[in-house]
């Protein structure tokens, strides 16, 4: 154990994912770039204090302590938490893809509420829990529960900070100790934001340590590298390959722990890897978009049959589907999907089907056009492949029919979210300009490759609707191998 190749930790963590058998346990790294203070930052004036420099120390909890030992109270340390943590700040862009991945359990050292105002903006229901108390009831319908083992920035007088919170903390927060044996028995964590800086890592891992034995399950983490300084010589290059070095050791000594790191250079590369992990998560979750006032260039009956038949087959073969009723398409895909799950005793709709019809109307404060590109945007979060149907609609102002920019700007939402697309060129209109363009660059789209002849057979009006539905599952199947 140590480190892994980062292909084998997307496998073995993306399979972790679909299983739902995956939870995340976030560290302060995760929410500093949203503005808030690791704990160097929060100690620094508590330290100067002291007359220490927090840079020169390596046991931050102590100097807490330190700081309660000289006050007699921690009046000032509880108001550092409210002033650093209650300030506006918004979640970034990896909560916002952690809220979406089909995830129920998350575990934090953090005080700050990022991950869980992330959960509501996905309208994904929380519980949080921040005390031994809450431990002991539970909301009705959530989809996930957040632990704040050390506490919240609402409750700063209970959080755990000084070398004796840490010291006491079975004493007076055990239970969360006992929940957690279970969740690291039962699924496999992925940590963020935790450094060999950071002092809740080596109380967070000697807990582990005592919680579970050398029979666990795997679990991973994302650790940076040391900085390669500008200049590989001297005192410089002598530090650089020291740290480096005592890093690569704590890195094997996590293997004690069932933990295996994936090693970065850089910290921002862990948006692309929480956004790969997401697009295998989701490579079951199809959204099928697709609109029709004019059935040509297919007519009427056997375009919709289409839609009936690719809905129907995305059921059958264990697909989930999201829709948005698109016009003359939406109903007869869901339809089709109904048909089979309907049959199915053991079929879980509320898991299967994920329908968000457009509200005509957009809320006070936001025009309409923002509003659906919002709208568009979380329903695309959930899903890792889009198929495109058709694609038009009647422009009132001209009474004319024109193609659907609504079907192009999720087709440009899903790509910027790395999602795959598959346009049905022979549909016509907006897919047909759609399939042109994935044509046009294929290894963009689709880097693993395999998939050219069936994209061709989707370009193919003289194609049969089976035809075209074997090559959508064709392609599915080469994703989900990927």
């Amino acid at each position: 154990m140590g480190t892994i190749a980062v292909k084998a930790f997307y496998n073995n963590f993306g399979r972790a994912l679909q299983e739902g058998n995956a939870a995340i346990f976030a560290g302060a790294g995760l929410s500093r770039p949203s503005g808030y203070v690791d704990w160097p930052g929060l100690l620094r004036e508590i330290a100067k204090d002291l007359g220490l420099d927090v840079d020169r120390e390596t046991d931050l909890v102590a100097i807490a302590q330190y700081h309660l030992n000289k006050r007699g109270s921690r009046g000032e340390l509880d108001q550092l938490i409210v002033n650093e943590f209650t300030r506006a700040s918004k979640a970034a862009r990896n909560h916002e893809i952690i809220a979406n991945l089909p995830i129920h359990t998350v575990w934090t050292t953090n005080y700050d509420t990022l991950l869980e105002d992330a959960f509501k903006a996905a309208h994904r229901h929380v519980d949080v829990k921040v005390s031994p108390a809450s431990l002991t009831t539970s909301h009705p319908g959530s989809a996930v529960t957040i632990y704040k083992m050390h506490g919240d920035v609402s409750s700063a007088a209970e959080a755990v900070l000084t070398k004796e919170d840490y010291e006491t903390f079975d004493a007076s927060r055990g239970v969360f100790s006992i929940k957690l044996k279970g969740d690291l028995l039962s699924k496999t964590f992925l940590f963020l934001g935790f450094s060999f800086s950071d002092p809740n890592i080596d109380y967070i891992l000697a807990r582990i340590r005592s919680l579970v034995d050398t029979h666990c399950r795997p679990h991973y983490c994302i650790m940076r590298w040391p900085e390669k300084p500008a200049k590989m010589r001297g005192k410089a290059k002598a530090e650089y390959e020291y740290a480096r070095r005592r890093l690569e050791l704590r890195v094997g000594d996590l293997g004690r722990y069932g933990i295996q790191a994936v090693m970065v250079d850089k910290y921002t590369e862990l948006t692309p890897i929480l956004e790969e992990l997401s697009r295998r998560s989701h490579q079951r979750d199809i959204f099928v978009s697709g609109s029709a006032h004019d059935y040509s260039p297919f007519g009427d009956n056997r375009l919709k049959g289409l839609a009936r038949q690719i809905g129907n087959r995305l059921a059958t073969e264990g697909y989930n589907l999201t829709s948005g009723f698109g016009l003359g398409i939406g109903e007869h895909v869901i339809l089709g999907a109904l048909e089979n799950l309907l049959q199915s005793p053991v079929a879980n709709l509320d898991s299967r089907l994920f329908l968000r019809p457009f509200p005509q109307t957009a809320p006070t404060g936001i025009s309409r056009k923002d509003f659906w590109t919002k709208y568009r945007r979380e329903m695309l979060q959930r899903t890792g492949v889009c198929i495109f149907v058709a694609g038009n609609k009647l422009d009132q102002a001209s009474n004319k029919v024109i193609d659907a920019n609504g079907m192009i700007e999720e087709f440009d939402i899903a790509c910027s979210l790395r999602q795959y697309p598959i346009p049905i060129g022979a549909t016509g209109h907006a897919s047909q300009i759609l399939w042109k363009k994935v044509m046009a660059d294929l290894n963009r789209y689709y880097p693993k490759g395999g998939v050219k002849r069936f994209f061709q057979i989707l370009g193919d009006v003289t194609k049969s609707n089976q035809e075209i539905t074997d090559a959508i599952f064709a392609i599915l199947k080469q994703i989900t191998a990927a």
